[in-house]
């Protein structure tokens, strides 16, 4: 192929408007959005006695499945978008085989505490798809100080990023962000 398809990594904490960010981008770019909290969604429907905790029998399963379909897309030459909460520490190891394969731009999304505490507080009272994903439980560890997300740890690799507010729409603005992505790699 004369190109290669461009990977867009959308991260950031928990609650700050990924995958919101993420549909919107994968729509105005016309690629496809591959959502972290979507696959274990998937995966939950099959395991009738999940239950969130922080020792989630099904988080490596969906680390895998998410860094498969990446894969399997872009080796097919497919630009695309993929989202999730993952720190350094597991966004790393799986991105850094692609980049032989793929242009990576990352998006590290970011807002305030407080926001993070109000949209987590309605999508665990509003979204019955989420409590495959412990928010309840974020939510009393940020209360209690076992969880920052201030203390995030962002994506490490030497590639174009974006930092993008996400607290009240987007700043930068969503045609900026899609400038930024299709610029070319120098």
């Amino acid at each position: 192929m004369p190109n290669r398809p461009v990977l867009v990594v959308v991260s950031g904490p928990p609650a700050t408007g990924k995958s919101t960010l993420a549909r919107v981008l994968g729509e105005e770019l016309g690629c496809p959005t591959i959502i972290r909290d979507e696959i274990k969604q998937g995966m939950v429907m099959n395991a009738p006695d999940h239950k969130a905790d922080g020792d989630d029998p099904l988080n490596i399963p969906t680390l895998e499945a998410f860094f498969q379909a990446v894969t399997v897309l872009l080796k097919a030459g497919v630009t695309l978008v993929a989202e999730a909460a993952f720190q350094d520490r597991l966004w790393r190891p799986g991105l850094e085989p692609l980049m032989a394969i793929a242009d990576l731009r990352v998006i590290q999304c970011t807002t305030p505490t407080a926001t993070i505490v109000d949209r987590i507080t309605e999508r665990a009272r509003a979204d019955r798809h989420r409590a495959a994903h412990g928010d309840a439980a974020l939510l009393t560890d940020m209360a209690t100080g076992a969880y920052d997300p201030a203390q995030f740890v962002p994506i490490s690799l030497d590639v174009p990023t974006l930092v993008v507010d996400t607290s009240d729409g987007y700043t930068p603005s969503t045609i900026e962000i899609e400038a930024f992505l299709l610029r070319a790699v120098p």
